[in-house]
């Protein structure tokens, strides 16, 4: 029986499956630092996260990521769940720390290795790999030397890729620079509440310009060790609304988008840095002649990872961008205490099209954590989670009938992993993790997930 036999039928027309093109992507997420464990194992070095679970307080329940799933070690396990769900594709990180330990220089083989055979054994499943270069996990070593401020990181992270690129541009297609820079450089820069922890505007601004450098830098380097290589760029986007009507509320929206979405937005775009953005954060960009092109590398995809909407009020003696997320009475939210809205994601697929012209769109992440129960029979049943994954899934074909180019969805995440700085504690996955004996389980909203899967390709 498979698994999309084993779960009771439900309404597929809730999504119009016939709008999704016939080689739509159908795949999972992940990222390094939250699955591999293995942080001392073949050459690999630590990473700016390594160090900021080390941080008393930093992580809920003195959690870290030295295990996690053990992805390292079993993943010719997890592949074997892929191929059960059904999906096609599988978007993956490679770990900086474990190919250049030292952040710059020669790449280590065995780091190498490990994703070399990863490559293959996806291929040989019938699943395409889709690799993200960065997915926060700087080398500490470059940490050490000013990070993501500085614009040697760039530099450093441009060689990393085009070693990779080397490696594997043979076989992997799919390739994304960076995941949610926003993350990188607002919340662990300006909020410090991810690596590397600071607050600090400036550093903040200057990691943001790093970040965005480093993406055209290394999607120029990709190019040229793999010429037939589709290249993108992952960001968080949120839709934004003021919390009221008033002037203040409105501008405060303003100020919201440009932060969380014009900043990143238009830089790869050919916009250049938002003008009304630099006059919020009042700090120089660190530019030189060229920067813009470089910044803005032709785009072969854009991936776009959605959550949650934000509804926001003027906060005048808050951090830029002075303003801040409200709750909206009475919405329904996942256990993270954010608002459920497939609408939204709806939008945000409109405006990468209709305002940007994105000719190709992945939706890279989008997921829901509820607190999942393991019942006496050892199965887990969620419910909320394959609402969340049913009614997102239904707002990407709603947006395909529009005319939107998009590609394919990653659920977030196929394992329940280390989830930054909420720990172990809130669970993602459309397989449930044991932490302490590493059994998977799928759970129903993986089936729900396969049933899905396997409805669009009878069509």
């Amino acid at each position: 029986m498979t698994l999309s036999e084993s779960l009771p039928a439900e309404a597929a027309t809730a999504i119009d499956l016939a709008a999704l093109p016939a080689d739509f992507a159908w795949g999972t997420a992940t990222s390094a630092y939250q699955i591999e464990g293995a942080a001392d194992e073949d050459g690999r070095a630590p990473s700016i996260w390594d160090t900021f679970t080390r941080v008393p307080g930093a992580i809920d329940g003195g959690h870290h990521g030295d295990t996690a799933c053990d992805h390292y070690h079993r993943w010719p396990e997890d592949i074997v769940l892929m191929r059960q769900l059904g999906t096609n594709a599988y978007r993956f990180s490679v770990s900086w720390p474990r190919v250049v330990p030292g952040g710059d220089g020669p790449a280590n083989a065995k780091g190498l290795d490990f994703y070399d055979r990863l490559t293959d054994a996806l291929l040989a499943a019938g699943i395409e790999p889709s690799v993200t270069l960065y997915h926060w996990d700087l080398p500490q070593a470059l940490q050490d030397r000013g990070g993501w401020p500085e614009r040697a990181t760039a530099e450093h992270f441009a060689a990393y890729a085009a070693l990779v690129a080397e490696r594997l541009g043979d076989r992997v297609t799919q390739w994304a620079t960076l995941n949610e820079p926003l993350c990188s450089a607002w919340i662990g820069h300006l909020e410090g509440r991810m690596a590397p922890g600071l607050t600090d505007l400036t550093a903040a601004v200057r990691a943001s310009y790093h970040l965005l450098l480093g993406h055209g830098l290394a999607a120029e380097a990709v190019r040229d060790a793999a010429p037939g290589a589709r290249i993108g760029i992952v960001n968080n986007l949120s839709t934004v609304e003021p919390a009221t009507g008033s002037e203040a509320d409105r501008a405060a929206a303003r100020r919201m988008d440009g932060h969380v979405n014009r900043w990143w937005l238009d830089p790869v775009h050919g916009r250049g840095f938002p003008a009304d953005m630099r006059e919020v954060y009042g700090v120089d960009l660190p530019e030189r002649p060229g920067d813009p092109a470089t910044i803005a590398a032709r785009l072969d995809w854009i991936g776009l990872n959605y959550y949650f909407p934000q509804i926001v009020t003027a906060d005048p003696a808050g951090p830029a961008p002075h303003a801040r997320q409200v709750d909206r009475p009475g919405a329904p939210r996942t256990g993270m205490g954010w608002e459920v809205d497939p609408h939204g994601l709806e939008t945000l697929i409109m405006r990468l099209y209709e305002d940007y012209g994105a000719r190709r769109i992945h939706i890279t992440e989008n997921g829901s954590s509820y607190p999942d129960t393991v019942a006496p029979d050892g199965t887990v049943h969620d419910p909320e989670r394959a609402a969340y994954l049913t009614s997102h899934l239904a707002a990407c074909a709603r947006a395909v009938r529009r005319g939107a180019p998009v590609a394919g969805y990653y659920a977030w995440s196929l394992l329940d992993n280390f989830e930054w700085a909420y720990g172990y504690d809130k669970r993602f996955g459309l397989v449930h993790v044991d932490y302490a004996t590493q059994r998977r389980t799928v759970k129903s909203s993986g089936r729900r997930y396969a049933e899905v899967i396997a409805a669009h390709r009878t069509r």
